[in-house]
């Protein structure tokens, strides 16, 4: 099944109403690439500025709380950002999972209240620095995406991030066999819950994308985009990655 290129950015805790400007070059990269789908989840104050100024990009959310109101101080629903123009969520990053404890349920139940909202969602998995030393990385991801995908998951509203911890803004990457390794084995396990919907899914990798590693790292099996961190806050960074995801 030929599945789209998909790129989407993740600018975590950065930003102000002034580095939105660094919407319009990406924009106009998203639209001189149609056959490349562009995403970028900014923080929560941003997501109704970003969507007036960019409304050619897929804006999100960086996360969601599980349940859709109630007594949550400082969390915000699906329902919120939905309204505030987010068209999709990321659940389950590497970050909220060491920095807030998170587990793979709380990712499943996050996606299911995404999708309660109409919104796409963008769910991680990977393992740790010692996990993988201790040869355990395939094991982890595993477990990981069998507790946070949903029964109804598909690749309508869907998508698998692969995003090993220990390259997450390290500048190290893991070598092309072991990222298509883990991707082969992460379409296997979708195989396993969803069936043949998990042809349509698309799998991201994430961990140091850059403009220089990107076209390689996109043309390994099933590696269907990427999830960018750092080289996404700024046009001239992020731009070569969607450029050599539209040349793949």
């Amino acid at each position: 099944m030929t599945r789209r290129k998909l790129v989407a950015g993740n600018w975590k805790m950065n930003g102000s109403r002034a580095a939105l400007a660094e919407l319009d070059g990406i924009a106009a990269a998203a639209a001189g690439a149609p056959g490349v789908d562009v995403m970028v989840a900014v923080p929560f104050t941003l997501i109704a500025p970003a969507a007036e100024r960019a409304p050619g990009l897929l804006i999100g959310a960086e996360d969601v709380h599980e349940a859709d109101s109630g007594a949550h101080t400082g969390c915000v629903s699906a329902a919120m950002v939905a309204e505030a123009g987010a068209r999709f969520t990321i659940v389950g990053h590497s970050e909220r999972r060491m920095d807030q404890g998170e587990t793979s349920h709380d990712a499943w139940a996050k996606a299911a209240a995404a999708r309660r909202q109409g919104l796409h969602v963008i769910s991680c998995c990977g393992e740790t620095e010692a996990e993988r030393d201790a040869d355990r990385a395939e094991r982890v991801v595993q477990a990981q995406i069998e507790k946070s995908v949903p029964d109804n998951a598909d690749g309508s509203w869907f998508t698998l991030a692969y995003e090993p911890r220990w390259a997450i803004g390290t500048g190290r990457t893991p070598t092309l066999e072991q990222i298509c390794a883990i991707h082969a084995i992460a379409r296997a396990k979708l195989r396993t819950l969803i069936g043949d919907a998990a042809d349509g899914v698309r799998i991201l990798y994430g961990g140091s994308v850059t403009g220089e590693n990107a076209a390689t790292i996109l043309a390994c099996d099933n590696v269907d985009g990427a999830l960018v961190g750092g080289a996404s806050l700024t046009a001239a960074k992020f731009v070569p990655i969607i450029e050599a995801a539209a040349g793949v």
